[in-house]
């Protein structure tokens, strides 16, 4: 269980953004999620990465806070005709429940419907992070040059509320 009681998320904070790039560069974390730019070296492509994320009306961005240190960051964002949800912790906070509650709070801030998700199919912490937030797998496929490059497959879920799940039918 977590030493920390409960997570916020907030505001990204310029301050944080040398935290997330801290936390990009472990080869661990790289590895597992599969969805990353060429170079996590490259500190240019990064802030301008990171640039063009705050500055877009269109994404939801937070960063996750525990016990006063930031621990890494959450987004919606569109991707397609669909919204998207992706977070990153360090791996120092893996398996402490801490991306599991900071998705539930990104899920009540961004109320559209449905959302969705990516997971490499080995980022069982990942995947189980999705499904107890009520994501479900919905597809397996590959999805990327990248993680076509690193032969991954990668699981695809999505969220769907049971009354939306009525709405439906």
């Amino acid at each position: 269980m977590s030493r920390f009681e409960s997570i916020t998320i907030r505001e990204v904070e310029s301050s944080d953004l040398e935290t997330f790039y801290e936390h990009q560069l472990d080869p661990e974390p790289i590895r597992m999620a599969a969805f990353v730019c060429e170079d996590p070296k490259d500190k240019v492509a990064f802030d301008a990465h990171w640039d063009k994320i705050l500055n877009s009306s269109q994404i939801t961005q937070r960063t996750i806070v525990a016990g006063g240190q930031v621990v890494g960051h959450i987004a919606c964002y569109p991707h397609g005709e669909n919204m998207e949800v992706t977070y990153w912790l360090g791996r120092e906070f893996w398996g402490r429940g801490l991306a599991t509650q900071a998705l539930n709070r990104m899920l009540h801030l961004v109320v559209d419907r449905p959302i969705f998700a990516r997971a490499a199919t080995d980022n069982i912490g990942s995947i189980r992070v999705l499904q107890k937030c009520g994501f479900k797998i919905i597809e397996k496929t590959k999805i990327s040059p990248m993680a076509e490059a690193k032969r991954r497959k990668n699981t695809f879920f999505a969220w769907i509320s049971i009354k939306q799940m009525n709405e439906l039918a």
